[in-house]
């Protein structure tokens, strides 16, 4: 998978939405994105909305179905249109982004280890001792009732572990994937736990996954008709008793790396959502200049329709 989420290395807390649009670069050296021409979304901690400005019909438009949404989406963003998002989320503002997100009817897949820098050592190469003193951090952070009633959708262990140049040379091998995952449940045992990688990538484990729970396909033009996508990365995961999230790489994921245009949202996306297998719709990534015009927003609401008619399902693997 050439398409990663990249982060910032420092936690920033925004004080406005208008700063919400800092997007970074999806590249193998970059903090962590969710293109899969880039990386994952970033360590910034977003203002949380104030819950008295919410309305009764906004907190209940966001229950049932699987979740949709954005890497690094703000707050204020959840609510009749998106109610799902992949954040990093610094141990201080945790809570109350959580508390915020909630209020609003939304779910999050939450990274907790940070951007990569966090967790290389000075060959780049990936360090599961580094990594592990990174999630850490959230040890002492009570946060079960938000993993028990569905607000966290999963821990996001890694990005492209297979992407040999985002590791100094050496993938993360699904091996070594599946011990963070065993980790991660050792001390949060009932928080799914999810890896951005292709299942393509994650069926070359030789053994069974008891601790993954699952693999994440994200759809981009280069990877031919989105219906054959589709059926081989279910079909894979399954193999591995893995869930998968899907979504759309939409700035960077059309023809000759472009930005999708609304049609191709609503088709590309529709096809992946006419699968029940998917537990949650995430694409990369937030910019409030794409996702502001009428065609887009038009294009989302389908979606969303789409999705919230979907039967409730966890990224809990088999």
């Amino acid at each position: 998978m050439n398409e990663k989420f990249k982060l910032p290395l420092k936690a920033l807390r925004l004080r406005a939405p208008a700063f919400a649009t800092i997007i970074l670069a999806f590249s193998g050296c970059s903090p962590d994105t969710l293109d899969p021409e880039a990386t994952t979304p970033t360590d910034v901690a977003v203002q949380p909305a104030p819950v008295d400005l919410l309305t009764a019909s906004t907190i209940s438009a966001y229950r049932g179905g699987i979740a949709i949404g954005t890497g690094s989406q703000p707050n204020s963003l959840f609510g009749a249109r998106y109610n799902g998002a992949l954040r990093i989320i610094g141990p201080s503002y945790l809570l109350s982004d959580l508390s915020a997100i909630r209020a609003r009817g939304g779910r999050v897949v939450l990274n907790l280890a940070g951007g990569q820098s966090r967790f290389k050592d000075k060959y780049h190469h990936f360090s599961y001792t580094l990594w592990k003193n990174s999630v850490d951090r959230f040890k002492r952070i009570n946060f079960s009732s938000y993993v028990s009633d569905g607000t966290i959708i999963g821990h996001y262990l890694i990005d492209q572990p297979n992407d040999a140049a985002s590791w100094g040379g050496k993938p993360v091998s699904p091996a070594t994937v599946e011990a963070m995952a065993k980790y991660s449940k050792s001390v949060w045992p009932t928080m799914h736990t999810i890896v951005r990688a292709y299942p393509d990538y994650m069926v070359k484990y030789s053994g069974t996954y008891h601790y993954l729970d699952a693999a994440w396909a994200q759809f981009v033009y280069r990877k031919g008709p989105v219906d054959d996508f589709l059926r081989q990365n279910v079909a894979l995961a399954q193999k591995k008793g893995l869930a998968l999230v899907v979504g759309l790489n939409l700035l960077r994921g059309g023809p000759n790396r472009s930005k999708m245009t609304a049609s191709q949202v609503r088709s590309w996306g529709a096809t992946l959502l006419n699968s029940s297998y998917p537990c949650a719709f995430v694409s990369y990534m937030y910019s409030s200049n794409y996702l502001s015009t009428s065609s887009i927003k038009d294009a989302m609401d389908y979606l969303r329709n789409k999705a919230q008619n979907r039967s409730t399902k966890t990224c809990r693997g088999s």
